[in-house]
């Protein structure tokens, strides 16, 4: 039975570094309990690879909604009216006939499919990223053809965060968009790509579900596993920069979002589909029922956390130790520029490229020195893809920040310099698992024979914006001749 009217709702975000839950008091309009459990990659692999095993997010899930349960008390768990998952995105979950998991799941940030990425994006005629579940599916067929034999249904991350909950195997247009083979102009899978990725994959894919269609309810084993009512209502989900895009409020156009996490997104939502010719700007759908052109970069508080192992390695406040020396460094670092690609790039496509420390003089290896380049080559980075969506015709007059790296009050005025825009900081910085509530509670009310859309539920909650940072004049010039510079060295570097 669906409670559209329920007081408490729950969001879950199983990300890449662990999984957040919040639970969401409709009445107050505010968070009551929160939880989080942490994890790591797999370690030993291949260089490239990055996986995680899907068993590993369901035990996660498990821990955060008994935290959440303790938290609240029983009586609000028992009153929980539904659910949304947001899940990292491109993640490659392959599934048998016994619906087990085949292998551990290839991750976004994985770079050991570059070969086939460039190879699909031939195929196809457009550029298929790294990143993107399509390559790590070729990669499959190729390195590991006994797997591959095996699997019989092909999900995302957070759609096997469904299934578990649901025991149904469904998608929605949102996440199905970051594959690497779906039409996001038709909201569907493109059947030439899917059939030339190979024999079979067509009777892979799951359902497409509608926006604002429940992925289903919470099974017995669901119910087990979080401790919810068998029965309660579960949303369709997403991926995390489509439910951070509800949590921050981007559910109209003209609201665009930058998240600072382990990668860095910009998006914003769209009436209708915004194509980059050269393949730069993912035009994804989102998960409301329009679009979210979306810019997104591999290297971002992950480059901020290399620097401070280097430097304190045990501090335990190294963050903030090394953003007060940052501070005291002028803009620019006096010439010292950070290219930050630990990881290879996504934007612009750079899977194999490694990082640089240029501009190197007398006195400017200090730590000050050093993370001020981190934290104004991550910010370049991302000002250089923004830029690239102004050209696309995307209005950028002004960003609301989420994510934990969004705390950083200087990297905040860093960014409002590179990108010669205001930086709102949002007062909830966990947007995603918060969108999977309100993505829920709008599934709801749609379910029990309402006409609302989902922006309509959004700015019910989503109002109150935090501390803005406005651009100083002077460091925009520096910034601006910075980023001509930081894009010549790219290409002297990487061609």
């Amino acid at each position: 039975m669906v409670v559209a009217n329920a007081r408490f709702w729950l969001g879950l975000d199983v990300g890449t570094q662990g999984t957040k839950g919040v639970l969401v008091d409709a009445q107050t309009k505010k968070i009551v309990a929160r939880a989080s459990e942490n994890y790591d990659l797999i370690e030993g692999l291949a260089p490239g690879s990055a996986e995680q095993h899907p068993h590993t997010w369901i035990s996660a899930v498990e821990t955060v909604c008994r935290s959440l349960r303790e938290e609240a008390g029983d009586e609000t768990w028992k009153g929980v009216g539904g659910v949304g998952v947001s899940g990292q995105q491109h993640g490659l979950v392959v599934i048998d006939e016994d619906d087990e998991v085949v292998r551990p799941a290839k991750l976004w940030c994985d770079t050991s499919t570059s070969t086939e990425a460039v190879e699909l994006s031939a195929r196809f005629e457009r550029l298929v990223p790294t990143g993107f579940t399509a390559s790590k599916i070729l990669w499959l067929q190729r390195h590991e053809p006994e797997n591959w034999d095996r699997v019989r249904k092909i999900l995302l991350p957070h759609d096997y965060v469904n299934f578990q909950l649901t025991g149904r195997k469904v998608m929605e247009a949102g996440d199905a968009s970051g594959t690497g083979f779906f039409d996001p102009a038709g909201r569907c899978f493109h059947p030439a790509e899917v059939t030339a990725l190979g024999i079979g994959l067509a009777d892979y894919l799951p359902e497409l579900i509608a926006p604002g269609t429940p992925a289903g309810r919470i099974s017995s084993a669901g119910a087990t596993l979080t401790g919810l009512e068998e029965g309660t209502l579960v949303a369709s989900g997403g991926g995390d920069n489509m439910m951070s895009a509800i949590g921050s409020g981007a559910t109209r156009p003209g609201v665009v979002v930058m998240s600072l996490g382990t990668s860095g997104t910009v998006f914003c939502h769209s009436d209708r589909p915004v194509v980059d010719p050269e393949g730069l700007i993912a035009p994804f759908c989102d998960s409301t029922g329009g679009w979210l052109p979306l810019l997104c970069v591999m290297n971002l508080t992950g480059v901020l956390h290399e620097v401070a192992a280097a430097f304190r390695p045990d501090d335990p406040d190294a963050l903030d130790t090394l953003t007060q020396l940052a501070a005291a460094v002028p803009t620019g670092a006096e010439g010292l520029q950070l290219v930050p690609y630990l990881v290879g790039e996504r934007v612009p496509d750079l899977p194999e490229a490694t990082g640089s420390l240029l501009g190197i003089q007398p006195g400017l290896l200090s730590p000050g020195h050093v993370f001020r380049a981190a934290l104004e080559g991550t910010a370049l980075n991302l000002a250089w893809g923004v830029r690239r969506m102004r050209a696309l015709g995307v209005t950028v007059d002004g960003v609301r920040v989420v994510g934990g790296g969004a705390q950083n009050s200087l990297w905040r005025q860093i960014l409002a310099d590179a990108i010669d825009a205001p930086v709102t900081l949002l007062p909830e910085s966990e947007s995603a698992a918060f969108g999977g509530a309100l993505q829920a509670m709008w599934t709801a009310r749609r379910v029990a024979g309402e006409e609302i859309s989902c922006d309509e539920v959004v700015q019910e909650f989503v109002g109150n914006l935090g501390e803005v940072t406005t651009p100083d004049a002077v460091a925009v010039g520096i910034h601006d001749a910075a980023l001509r510079e930081f894009g010549e060295r790219v290409q002297r570097l990487h061609g």
